[in-house]
């Protein structure tokens, strides 16, 4: 089991580290940005004993990673598109993430699509049967029903168990299936790059790299403004959205999907992910999602977003009023714009296929190779990083001189918190704090009892959740504790009653 303190990132190990890159001046591998995949190269290439730098420009999860619906899913998606490789993929991963590298953090989920008097017959067909497409790719996964169950048809009334507010008239019952469901994707990025880091990888946030060639770059402290220079064995674009900005003979066609986040009340209790069909198309839904800390997500569009990337995507008012109208009209009282705690927007990665809508793009992931050497990952989803990261440096070594001393291990190492169910429910810790750290929970709460006092009134998060933030989990401004160790952030009204008490956490650790 990974240690806390050799796992750990701060203020101090990164300064450490940028001396020794400095000092060095070359490493194995060099992979540019601080997302899912990037940290999972970082990690995969660490564990096979290869020397290596992330370098990240902003922060952990800063990117597409953090906008994610929190689901670690099977596919089904693609089941009912065709593609079954995909599916397959993403089961595959799901059940590694559920059973080994994560198991803390993703936890099975009950998954429910009411039919609806309105709803097609084709649409209640599809559903039905990528949801039984899915208990056969669970099968040949390997994923027992110990912890995703089979699917079934259900009652009007099992609906409402699950979805209290659902609108019972004329309802004619459902179907039911179980999925995976991580506490938050934010903090998977973070596990992951902490894992990486017990391996051995210097993990930098706040770090740009300029002048990247297949051979190194240029490491710029966003912070302090000093430049190192430093050379690689291989480079890895890991960049996302901005790939095409690093690397030259990229062609992104950006999507968006942006969520709306509610609070629970609003929802009486759901217990399940609510799957809605959006009117007039057969293979698309809306899903209200239950979230940690007393939230709903609701989501998922799919549009085309052309022009300049931003860095943070923001929802379009006609997104907001699209998923409004599709949720609202599977419940009794219709959700309006008042009910909104936030919104969030991000941008999927999606190389240019030339086809005439994003929804129709595959979200297969492409590893490409620049004339100058830079290897550039793309495409992919947050489910199947690990087989994305693994894929990227088995590309990027073939063509390199640099010597692997050990095969992909990451299909069998835990992340930082992780452990069996067994050791998990021995924690002796409240069980939200075992959600969001595992068996690290027990050092979290090892503090004083003040600090294990809610940051503001009608928050759950903690001091002592800030404090292990800076301390040990690469947090080094505000917003990183406020919109990714936590996603206080989520809600602008919670954010600022939370804003004494981030800077407080600087002051003490």
């Amino acid at each position: 089991m990974i240690s806390v303190g050799n796992s750990s990132l701060n203020a101090a190990r990164r300064t450490r580290e940028l001396d020794w890159l400095d000092t060095t001046g070359r490493v194995d591998v060099l992979v540019i940005g601080g997302g899912v995949t990037g940290t999972g190269v970082a990690l995969d290439a660490a564990a096979r004993g290869l020397t290596v730098a992330l370098v990240e420009k902003h922060d952990l999860a800063f990117g597409t990673s953090r906008w994610s619906s929190k689901l670690v899913h099977g596919g089904l998606r693609y089941l009912a598109s065709g593609h079954v490789a995909i599916a397959y993929e993403s089961a595959v991963e799901r059940g590694i993430l559920m059973k080994t590298t994560a198991s803390h953090l993703v936890h099975p989920v009950p998954q429910v699509a009411p039919w609806f008097p309105q709803a097609r017959y084709a649409q209640a067909a599809m559903l039905r049967g990528a949801f039984l497409g899915g208990d056969v790719l669970r099968t040949f996964a390997r994923t027992s029903d110990d912890y995703l169950p089979h699917s079934r048809r259900i009652s009007s009334a099992e609906v409402l168990r699950y979805a209290p507010t659902v609108r019972p008239d004329k309802l004619r019952g459902g179907f039911l299936t179980w999925d995976g469901q991580l506490y938050d994707d934010a903090r998977l990025v973070v596990a992951i790059a902490r894992t990486a880091a017990s391996y051995g990888a210097r993990v930098i946030t706040h770090c740009a790299a300029e002048q990247v060639t297949g051979r190194g770059a240029v490491l710029v402290d966003q912070l302090s403004g000093r430049s190192v220079e430093l050379d690689a064995g291989i480079v890895i674009n890991a960049t996302g959205i901005w790939a095409d900005q690093v690397a030259s003979g990229i062609k992104l066609r950006p999507s968006r999907g942006t969520h709306l986040v509610l609070p629970q009340a609003a929802f009486g209790g759901l217990s399940a992910v609510l799957t809605v069909p959006v009117p007039g198309e057969l293979r698309r839904v809306v899903m209200a999602i239950p979230a940690p800390d007393g939230r709903v997500y609701v989501g998922l569009t799919d549009e085309d977003a052309p022009g300049p990337v931003s860095d943070v995507p923001r929802a379009t008012e006609a997104e907001i009023d699209f998923l409004l109208a599709t949720i609202s009209a599977a419940v009794r009282v219709p959700l309006t714009r008042a009910d909104l705690l936030g919104t969030y927007a991000g941008l999927r990665p999606l190389l240019d296929t030339g086809h005439h809508k994003t929804a129709d793009i595959s979200r297969r992931h492409a590893v490409i190779t620049s004339p100058d050497g830079v290897v550039t990952i793309v495409g992919g989803k947050l489910t199947t990083y690990r087989r994305m990261a693994q894929d990227a440096l088995d590309a990027a070594l073939a063509q390199s001189s640099v010597e692997v001393r050990r095969p992909c291990l990451t299909h069998r190492i835990p992340l930082v918190g992780a452990a069996d169910r067994v050791q998990l429910a021995a924690v002796r810790a409240p069980s939200r704090f075992v959600d969001r750290y595992g068996v690290e929970a027990t050092d979290v709460i090892a503090v004083e009892p003040e600090l294990l006092e809610p940051v503001a009134p009608g928050l759950l998060t903690t001091h002592a959740e800030l404090r292990f933030a800076v301390r040990h989990e690469g947090a080094l401004t505000e917003d990183d504790l406020l919109d990714r160790r936590t996603r206080i952030g989520l809600s602008a009204v919670d954010r600022a009653l939370a804003l004494p008490a981030a800077r407080e956490a600087f002051a003490a650790v």
